[in-house]
């Protein structure tokens, strides 16, 4: 059984990591695959061997959850944790304001002595209310040998309030007596968690745009339908069921305006333009912006909209078997294959926390062998600066949220991307190696085949709209196109000259499609090959990136990485441009994640007294820089282009 479903806790690329390794680790799981900005989780196991029940228990263990009720959506739970997100961040507020309030002597309690335990009780409050889930994550990763974005919020908080406690009842005791100024620091955890929340908050809104085309996508499909039926007396009634409980013969009523629930048949259409007849906006799937008319006996499709009139559809496929749903499988799909950037990413961050305790400890000992035992509270505020300004949240969201948000807009763009590798590879093409019928050309369909050798060849298979322009966009973006068809040569010849495409050849085999493909690739080009038939396979096979049109073979569209849909090959270029757009914002955002780290930590752990300047960045203001930093990364892959026109 393969299913997905909803994942609560993830914080960063290190928790879903060690949601991934926890689920395969568990015995029966064949694969699993973690979306962070999903939120769900992808598992294929063996129902004999293990169940949802055990793997969310093996979840549970490491502190995280799935959520394998299948009546909550990913949405659902999401929304029920930022209205609970958004509670704990003004508690946290109002704490780390009246913290700081009393540190900065802003407000006196009754007794001026009982500062710091006033103090104590409100960043005592926002560690047990408002950041009760953090502690409880980074206890179970820390037992596991884990450590990821809430064990570093856990260990700098922690340790700065348990000094703080220690000094509030015995730094008279221990310090004053030894001629060392002390102080309580219960404004450090109180601020570090509000802006750590409010970084997530912030985030989870973010995230929200980022996914917000692939989740347009996932709810095309209506939710509910009216089913016909007749009674005794042949009179006709409607209900609205839920489309899950529709089955194939099941008669279903569509007025105007309203979404056809299920692949089927029209077995009855009506509009006050034409008897038997209604108009069906059928863009999502072919990109044709006029409403198709569609007679009874027609196909009709789950998603679609009937712009004009009403019918009666007779149900064929349902559930995850509609053309939408098996569009939203492929989309889906490819975010949860990661690639060589992202898996690179992925290794990093995953060991950047121990290099950063690492880090720390390194800090902590500096201060106090250059200092002495006196600069314990100036070095300890140092490690925990660095812990908390180190964080590697940026770095794992920098590769899957530009790749989101690109596949997100390919769809819009009726280009789908079966594999998010193919959206990184598709930027470095050098060669395309087209079909010729079906892919460049369509066959015209009010000519008898008989006739067809009789007719000259623009009267017998038009060009795909934009196909010369296409083919002069990828040649100007340095993308030679080879035409290859099984056609005799005239035919051949008399298209590539149509299209401008200078290497053709005519009277080929698979086989010949196949040796040119991996000739290509052989002589150091990246090669992208796009076909629609059965005689394309071996070639889609060979390729760097296989690409198919939407009417396609089943084959070829299985084997294809890339889908495009409808007729107009300008979405070649467009997915060749946006991988390329896509590609450039996950190393900006790659770059200043890093940077960010490598300018951070220094100032965090105080380099800047080695020169005399008597200052670093505290932990409170650690806490700020690294939810900044994640936001930034989030917004710079949201950032828009205006050269990219509709993709955008």
């Amino acid at each position: 059984m393969k299913k997905t479903v909803p994942v609560v806790g993830l914080a960063c690329s290190a928790c879903s990591a060690h949601v991934e390794a926890a689920l395969r680790e568990t015995e029966g799981v064949r694969e699993a695959s973690v979306s962070l900005l999903l939120r769900s989780a992808t598992i294929d196991f063996d129902e004999s061997v293990t169940s949802l029940e055990a793997l969310k228990a093996a979840v549970n263990d490491i502190g995280y959850d799935l959520v394998i009720d299948g009546g909550i959506s990913v949405r659902a739970v999401e929304e029920r944790a930022y209205k609970v997100l958004k509670r704990r961040v003004l508690l946290a507020w109002i704490c780390a304001a009246a913290v700081m309030s009393v540190s900065m002597h802003w407000l006196r309690p009754g007794d001026a002595d009982m500062s710091n335990q006033v103090m104590l009780l409100f960043a005592l409050l926002s560690i047990i209310v408002c950041g009760r889930q953090i502690f409880v994550s980074a206890y179970k990763n820390i037992i596991h040998g884990h450590a990821n974005m809430d064990t570093l919020v856990a260990l700098s908080t922690s340790v700065t309030f348990l000094f703080s406690v220690f000094n509030t009842f015995f730094g008279s005791s221990v310090w004053g007596v030894r001629g060392i100024v002390w102080h309580t620091y219960f404004d450090t955890p109180a601020m570090i968690l509000a802006f750590v929340l409010t970084g997530r908050l912030l985030e989870e809104r973010a995230k929200t745009s980022t996914t917000s085309a692939i989740r347009e996508l996932m709810s095309i499909a209506p939710t509910t339908a009216k089913l016909v039926k007749e009674d005794a007396d042949g009179r006709e009634t409607t209900s609205e069921i839920p489309v899950s409980t529709i089955r194939p013969g099941d008669r279903l009523a569509v007025g105007a305006g309203c979404r056809i629930p299920a692949d089927g048949v029209l077995v009855r259409a009506e509009s006050f333009m034409t008897a038997d007849e209604v108009y069906v906006d059928e863009s999502m799937l072919t990109g044709e912006p006029t409403p198709a008319g569609r007679r009874s006996g027609d196909r009709v499709y789950a998603g679609t909209i009937v712009s004009q009139g009403s019918c009666v559809v007779e149900a064929r496929l349902t559930g995850t078997d509609t053309a939408i749903e098996r569009i939203t499988s492929i989309v889906r799909g490819s975010l949860e294959h990661k690639t060589p950037v992202e898996r690179a990413t992925d290794r990093a961050a995953a060991l950047f926390a121990p290099a950063v305790f690492l880090i720390a400890a390194v800090t902590f000992v500096c201060w106090i062998a250059a200092c002495g035992m006196s600069a314990l509270p100036t070095a300890l505020m140092a490690a925990m600066a660095v812990i908390v300004v180190a964080c590697p949240c940026a770095m794992g969201l920098a590769t899957p949220t530009a790749l989101t948000v690109g596949i997100g807009r390919a769809a819009k763009r009726h280009i789908l991307i079966k594999d998010a590798a193919a959206l990184e590879m598709l930027r470095r093409i050098d060669v395309l190696v087209a079909d010729k019928t079906g892919t460049l050309t369509i066959p015209n369909p009010n000519i008898n085949f008989a006739r067809a050798d009789n007719l000259p060849y623009e009267e017998r298979e038009t060009l795909k709209a934009n196909a010369r322009e296409t083919v002069g966009e990828l040649q100007s973006r340095g993308i030679d196109v080879y035409l290859m068809s099984g056609d005799r040569a005239e035919a051949v010849e008399y298209w590539a000259k149509k299209t401008g495409i200078r290497h053709w050849q005519s009277d080929v085999r698979p086989g010949d499609k196949e040796e040119l493909v991996r000739r290509l690739h052989n002589e150091g080009y990246i090669v992208a090959m796009i076909g629609d038939g059965i005689n394309d396979t071996q070639a889609l096979a060979a390729a760097d990136v296989a690409l198919s049109v939407g009417r396609g073979t089943d084959v070829a569209m299985d084997i294809a990485q890339v889908i495009i849909q409808g007729d107009d090959l300008g979405a070649i270029t467009d997915a060749v441009d946006l991988s390329r757009r896509t590609m450039r914002l996950v190393w900006q955002n790659l770059f200043w994640a890093f940077i960010y780290n490598i300018v951070s930590i220094p100032l965090a752990a105080g380099v800047l007294y080695i020169f005399g300047i008597h200052w670093s960045i505290s932990p409170m203001w650690a806490a700020l820089l690294m939810a900044l930093s994640s936001i930034s990364v989030v917004a710079n892959s949201l950032r828009p282009q205006a050269s990219f026109g509709n993709i955008l």
